[in-house]
């Protein structure tokens, strides 16, 4: 009996996608209460959203989207041997990221100059601690991606299709917690 190798052995491997359920999970718990809170104290908590500069969060979504992109297609030319290409992708990942990054300590550095810190008030106490997560993330997966990519161009045959395809996963799940959050507190409440 054969197995179907994309059910049993998904992109990245088993391990890569527990972790990636897991951090979901916790997101997911995370702007869940989030939410509740938000419905109990609209009001306020839509005041306080109002002093997000929504200009800057979203640049910082078409940062991840385009790392999103750069990466799948990092993986699909990787695939086709086209090793240098692959590399030149995941470059522009890397750089998104960065560029998230640095945006978001700007952003962050705004919000302490205003006094908008996480004793504030419960919604910045929720804004702090998700995007501050996220952006341990991100962090993460620059950090990976680096590896990836310095391992392609190093050892363009003996690079792993497993372990790229795990870090591009795990990519994605960044992005994909940013189009969660990203809505919920600039523009829900």
């Amino acid at each position: 009996m054969s197995v179907n190798k994309n059910i049993a052995y998904p992109p990245g491997g088993v391990l890569m996608w527990i972790i990636i359920y897991l951090e979901l999970a916790t997101f997911g718990m995370a702007m869940a209460a989030l939410a509740f809170y938000g419905a109990a104290d609209r009001i306020n908590y839509h005041q306080d959203s109002l002093m997000l500069n929504k200009l800057l969060g979203t640049i910082n979504t078409l940062f991840l989207l385009s790392g999103g992109f750069f990466a799948a297609y990092g993986v699909q030319t990787f695939k086709k041997n086209q090793f240098e290409l692959s590399a030149r992708y995941l470059l522009g990942s890397i750089f998104t990221g960065l560029g998230f990054l640095l945006l978001k300590i700007f952003e962050y550095q705004q919000k302490l100059a205003s006094g908008l810190d996480m004793n504030y008030s419960p919604f910045f106490m929720n804004y702090w601690l998700l995007t501050g997560f996220h952006w341990i993330h991100v962090l993460v997966g620059v950090v990976i991606l680096i590896f990836i990519r310095r391992t392609i161009v190093k050892n363009q045959q003996s690079a792993s299709l497993e372990d790229i395809e795990a870090g591009v996963a795990f990519w994605h799940m960044c992005d994909l917690i940013w189009l969660l959050l990203f809505p919920l507190l600039y523009f829900l409440f």
